[in-house]
């Protein structure tokens, strides 16, 4: 089995500082969070970013300063997010692809989000997903529904996509496939031959399924992004915190944590050294 890779999803574009007092919104905050994360054993760590106001914003202005004051401090992958927040353009969207970061997200699907619609035209997709090849940047294909796994089927076997594919599982968002075992068994069961994945368990869900992704031979994705608490009803005083659960749970499971070299060379990601 591979060394498991934890990516920290530090912040997100939907959770503010009323509800996680420790949310880092600025770049030297979520530089500090990066590194803290990665000391706690994380090797890759998922970005949004946030105006000086909290708001999400996909300005690459911004997101240039997230990813200097990371590299600053620790040497994890940076994955930009390209979901930006509910109501993006597909063009805000896209912004920081254009910074050529190592990894980013490409979401597979149009899915309800609780009383949203985070909408992805297939056209839009596919131009996506071009400027990720013009750039150097590996997708990590985001699922949150079935059906946007059978669509990464249908785009490998056209050619669009060429493996070995990364795949996010993101399981509980209310309006896509359930947190639950089931749920993440069937999708594991449909992977493409060779493709590697993580599995983004929202909220309670968090924990457990992490738990059953390490035993499985898959990543893990924990933050304040999918999850602010560490158990019921009590708040998690960090990012690093979550990580530093799953790298100790995988530890105990004789199941070593990667480090970020060991998570681009499992990820065919280029050595930054």
């Amino acid at each position: 089995m591979d060394k498991l890779i934890i990516t920290a999803a530090l912040t997100g574009a939907e959770v503010t500082r009323e509800q996680q007092a420790a949310l880092p919104i600025t770049p030297e905050e979520i530089g500090r969070a990066a590194e803290e994360c990665c000391q706690a054993g994380a090797s890759m760590v998922h970005v949004h970013a946030r105006n000086a106001d909290g708001s999400p914003t996909q300005d690459k202005e911004v997101y240039r300063q997230i990813m200097a004051a990371v590299r600053a401090r620790c040497d994890v992958i940076v994955q930009v997010s390209t979901g930006g927040a509910v109501g993006m353009t597909p063009a805000e969207r896209l912004a920081p692809v254009t910074l050529a970061p190592e990894m980013a997200t490409l979401s597979m699907g149009s899915v309800n989000f609780g009383g949203d619609v985070f909408m992805n035209h297939p056209a839009d997709m596919a131009v996506f997903l071009q400027a990720m090849q013009e750039h150097g940047v590996k997708p990590e294909l985001e699922i949150f529904d079935a059906g946007m796994l059978t669509t990464a089927h249908r785009w490998l076997k056209k050619g669009l996509l060429t493996g070995p594919l990364h795949f996010d599982f993101v399981l509980g968002i209310p309006g896509g496939m359930a947190g639950s075992p089931e749920a993440l068994m069937y999708l594991k069961a449909q992977l493409p031959e060779g493709a590697s994945w993580t599995v983004a368990g929202i909220g309670a869900a968090q924990l457990p399924l992490g738990t059953l992704a390490i035993v499985l031979g898959g990543h893990v994705r924990v933050g304040f992004e999918d999850n602010v608490y560490y158990r019921k009803g009590e708040l998690a005083s960090s990012n690093a915190q979550l990580v530093a659960r799953i790298a100790r749970i995988s530890r105990e499971l004789d199941r070593p944590v990667a480090s970020p070299d060991e998570a681009r060379a499992l990820l065919g990601l280029r050595q930054r050294h």
